[in-house]
């Protein structure tokens, strides 16, 4: 008979996915990689992939696996440690990581959409590629903090909230870094900055949000 297969080893497979789409990035795009790394304080990554950058490409791909798959882990710990203390349901896991990677990519092409329609697929293209960035770098901090979380520390409430702050804090800088450059037409149609960021930019997480709070209904 074959044995039971317990959270840890489920967690373990998907961990394993995830360092494998961080190790071809490593291995295929080095020097890209390397200036990934310092991506935080430091534009020169932004200034010199920007120009570069296609509709679909194979480092930011990889890592965006990587991405869904260490989102997804660290929804379940945070979950079952604020919410309702849980066992891994595979099944309930592969909707998750189907919710999160459906949801990040609609909202993509959303606002490639919203660029095509008015006309403004350059600034849509640099400001995508700027939050795609720093979203790929989330989930690559995430990936070590999760191999801590479930090998390592047993997490806490007050763990789950620091590396929540870790993450806004993360992403801040990166729309910051964003708003920085496109500063002047930005605060020149302020009225769709706004709208834009009620519909595409905090309303996604609400539902995302919604997601993790319905997973074991």
């Amino acid at each position: 008979m074959l044995r039971d297969v317990t959270s840890n080893d489920w967690f373990t497979i998907f961990l394993v996915l995830g360092l494998l789409c961080i190790t071809i990035s490593k291995y295929v795009f080095a020097h890209r990689f390397k200036d990934f790394l310092a991506v935080i304080g430091n534009s020169k990554y932004l200034k010199i992939y920007a120009r570069d950058q296609k509709f679909i490409d194979g480092f930011d791909a990889l890592l965006f696996f990587n991405g869904i798959i260490s989102v997804s882990i660290f929804a379940l710990i945070s979950y079952s440690t604020l919410v309702n203390p849980s066992e891994f349901n595979l099944n309930l896991f592969f909707k998750l990581l189907f919710g999160v990677g459906v949801l990040f990519l609609i909202k993509v092409l959303l606002e490639r959409l919203i660029g095509s329609i008015f006309d403004i697929d350059d600034l849509i293209d640099s400001y995508l590629f700027q939050k795609t960035t720093f979203k790929n770098y989330t989930g690559f901090l995430l990936f070590p903090i999760n191999c801590i979380l479930i090998y390592s520390l047993n997490p806490s409430k007050t763990i789950i909230y620091v590396i929540f702050g870790l993450i806004i804090m993360i992403n801040l800088i990166g729309f910051i870094s964003s708003f920085k450059n496109h500063q002047k037409l930005l605060l020149n149609n302020i009225f769709y900055f706004i709208l834009y960021l009620c519909a595409l930019e905090i309303g996604p997480y609400l539902i995302l949000y919604k997601l993790i709070k319905d997973f074991n209904t």
